[in-house]
């Protein structure tokens, strides 16, 4: 007989999805930007195909290659996605209602929070930004606009003056977001107050809605500082250039260009930089310094007064500018008005050991080398490990005679900063005074490894071994110096010596002449000793 067993039927309760119900693609779906893999791609493409995460996702992948920019993306969707599905459970159009709830998500939820300075150039991408839950205006921005980019939310960048904000602007409501202050509302009248926003007109791009280029655009701006604080020059200029082409109305793109411009020593592009900046935003106290540095640089010194004081009257309290204008007025000889900028600026901040270092430099210069010295220990009271104050006080001591103290004041500088060239030169100078010549070929041997194309440098080594009789290595070292610059006539008075020394008396000849049309002075006993060695 056979045996039936009941059939048991299960009914597993499915979700809709789990039938396979698509859900509805999100709003930068089939976007060209999502597949771009270049920045270059990326700004040939028309603004509404550009996707503004996957564009700074590359940038982040550029400066790291740790970083694996789809991988972000996907998250990014994933919490585009959890934003629409709380917008649905609460009945809410993706519209103006959505902006409480991505807060509340984002800033309440998540924990994403502001940095007060942006002092981390790693804070600035987005990848950084989603690991650590940290940024800044312009990157937890860009996290704000990426997430609305994909829910379709007409949000837009809006750049003031050293900050960046968002704007929802439907055409019907408008106000703006701030992203530091956990999305909260603030008015355009306090953006333009506390920024001091100028008045560009139609043709500024402060308080606009930016579109996605543009807001690339300020990213670059930003970037260039990223890689500068890292000391790339090369990425930084790229940046910059991006930047300046993308938002030429943008003073700070044409700020920070003139900076590298001014590192590279390109001074007239950077002057042309900062003056265009100043057309565009004329109360920025900081480039007015800057510009003042170009015209230093420039050795155009009145017109660096002139910018020095422009600051000043912009800011009062910009201690660099009390600096650089101390500077300007001690190259001028007008050492009372250096003293009285430095004593500005120590009061504004005395704990600045360099400008203790720099009003002893001022003194000096006046030779007063008792006031320079009680601020040089001044200095190194505030900063024991600073270099400078350390050199001056070696100057002074020079002056005064004081060799040991001297030779003591240039090991303190060569503890602090070994390749500091004038120390090592100076050290091997000051040995050499005091008849220590092995001393001085050391201090000269390392400081050929520093600059090795420095023709007196070699001529002092010479010297150094032609006292201690080594003839053969000071030939060499003369010999390297006039290769290098065949004009030193003491070089050629050194070789002329050396290869008497040496029994070459054709070439001590040769030498000694090349001295005397140079400038040398050559005594006639000098030339007829090496006559009577060709006769």
């Amino acid at each position: 007989m056979k045996k039936f067993f009941p059939i048991i039927i299960c009914f597993l309760l499915l979700s809709p999805a789990a039938f396979g119900r698509r859900q509805a693609p999100l709003a930068n779906k089939g976007k060209s930007g999502l597949y771009a893999r270049s920045i270059k791609k990326v700004l040939r493409l028309r603004d509404e195909q550009v996707d503004l995460a996957t564009a700074a996702l590359i940038v982040s992948e550029n400066w790291s290659d740790m970083v694996e920019g789809r991988k972000y993306l996907s998250r990014l969707d994933d919490m585009a996605l959890e934003i629409r599905a709380r917008l649905k459970r609460k009945r809410l159009k993706v519209n103006s209602m959505a902006i409480p709830v991505i807060n509340e998500y984002l800033f309440n939820e998540l924990g994403f929070k502001s940095i007060t300075e942006a002092n981390d150039p790693n804070s600035l991408f987005l990848h950084t930004v989603m690991n650590k839950k940290r940024g800044y205006c312009l990157s937890l921005s860009v996290l704000y606009l990426a997430l609305a980019e994909r829910l379709g939310l007409p949000l837009y960048g809006v750049v003031v003056p050293g900050h960046f904000f968002v704007r929802y602007d439907d055409g019907r409501l408008r106000f703006n977001i701030e992203t530091t202050s956990n999305g909260g509302t603030a008015s355009d009248e306090h953006y333009i107050a506390k920024f001091n926003v100028p008045e560009n007109g139609n043709n500024g791009i402060y308080m606009k809605n930016l579109d996605k280029i543009q807001t690339l655009g300020c990213f670059f701006n930003n970037l260039g500082n990223s890689y500068s604080d890292i000391g790339n020059m090369n990425s930084a200029l790229l940046a910059f250039e991006r930047a300046v082409k993308i938002n030429p109305m943008l003073s700070e793109s044409r700020a920070n260009l003139g900076n590298i411009y001014l590192k590279k020593d390109m001074v007239n592009k950077a002057i042309d930089q900062y003056l265009k900046a100043l057309r565009i935003n004329p109360n920025d106290a900081k480039t007015h310094n800057n510009l003042g540095n170009a015209y230093t640089q420039r050795d155009s010194l009145i017109q660096a007064v002139d910018e020095y004081k422009q600051s000043l009257e912009l800011d009062p309290e910009f201690a660099d500018a009390h600096k650089n204008l101390a500077i300007v007025y001690s190259r001028q000889e007008r050492y009372g008005r250096a003293i009285g900028q430095l004593n500005k600026a120590i009061d504004l901040n005395p704990k600045d050991a360099s400008c203790y270092s720099q009003l002893g430099d001022v003194y000096s210069q006046m030779n007063d080398y008792e006031q320079a010295i009680a601020q040089y220990k001044k200095a190194l009271k505030v900063d024991r490990n600073s270099a400078e104050p350390h050199y001056g006080l070696a100057i002074c001591y020079k002056k005064l005679g004081l060799v040991d103290d001297e030779i003591w004041q240039y090991k303190q500088v060569l503890a602090v900063k070994p390749n500091m060239l004038a120390a090592r030169v100076n050290l091997g100078n000051a040995y050499f005074t005091q008849d220590r010549y092995g001393a001085a070929i050391e201090q000269y041997n390392k400081a050929v490894l520093i600059e090795p194309e420095n023709a007196m440098i070699h001529y002092n080594l010479g010297a150094a071994y032609s006292k201690s009789k080594n003839y053969q290595q000071a030939i060499d070292a003369y010999l390297k110096a006039v290769e290098i610059d065949p004009a030193i006539g003491d070089a050629h008075y050194g070789l002329a010596f050396g290869f008497y020394q040496a029994k070459k008396y054709d070439l001590a000849w040769t030498h000694i002449e090349i001295a005397r049309r140079l400038g040398v002075e050559v005594t006639e006993d000098q030339v007829e000793a090496i006559k009577s060695r060709l006769r």
